[in-house]
């Protein structure tokens, strides 16, 4: 094998764990909705427990990518794959990050019943999960149309976390009592619109590694 073939070879496995990565994040946040949703707090347990293990792969991506830079001095466009991959396992670390957070709200509401309808909540929930499902699809494809559309998705979050808010701080001159829920509620919001922005950094880097520039898809 040459040293080039070694190389394509060495980063291919990145990208792999990269995948590994994202279906790992991704799993660990839709077990946070769950157990919100369905108060399962053992499980929001669990989520927090995981997220050491989501820190050891997003690191070991890490240790990986400045080996292969120090090791190999790659030209333009494999640095620019490198650096992506960098950059984009730190989000999906960050995702992971959201989970145990939400985790650590569904933990604070404990079996209290919800003072609201959470329906904006769990779409907003689904969504999410979706963008970064697709935006990882569009990752393993390269492809570049996919990565654009996450824009779109992320439009219709940042709309429902709009309307969310608002109807949380209605609710709160309405019955200041529940503040502390309205106020759990309103941090898990701010977090799953942080796991669509996660979404959107990474279709941004894709098109970087793509065409070599770099695109702002939040405006």
């Amino acid at each position: 094998m040459s040293a080039r073939e070694r190389f394509d070879h060495e980063i291919q496995a990145l990208q792999n764990d990269f995948i590994e990565l994202s279906n790992r994040s991704i799993e660990t946040l839709e077990n946070s909705f769950e157990a919100l949703f369905q108060k399962d707090l053992e499980l929001a347990h669990q989520v927090i427990i995981q997220d050491v293990e989501i820190n050891r792969m997003e690191e070991a991506i890490n240790d990986r990518v400045i080996k292969l830079m120090t090791r190999q001095q790659p030209v333009a466009t494999d640095l620019r794959r490198l650096i992506v991959l960098l950059k984009a396992a730190s989000d999906m670390e960050r995702v992971g990050d959201h989970a145990v957070n939400i985790a650590k709200e569904a933990i604070r509401i404990g079996n209290e019943r919800f003072i609201t309808s959470v329906e904006l909540l769990e779409d907003m929930c689904y969504k999410s999960t979706e963008m970064l499902r697709q935006v990882v699809e569009a990752f393993k494809e390269e492809n570049m149309s996919k990565a654009k559309v996450i824009a779109e998705y992320d439009d219709e979050i940042d709309e429902m976390y709009g309307n969310m808010i608002k109807h949380l701080m209605q609710l709160s001159s309405v019955v200041p009592e529940n503040i502390s829920q309205i106020t759990y509620l309103s941090f898990i919001c701010r977090f799953v619109e942080r796991c669509a922005d996660h979404a959107t950094n990474i279709a941004e880097y894709l098109l970087y590694l793509k065409k070599g520039q770099r695109f702002d898809l939040n405006h």
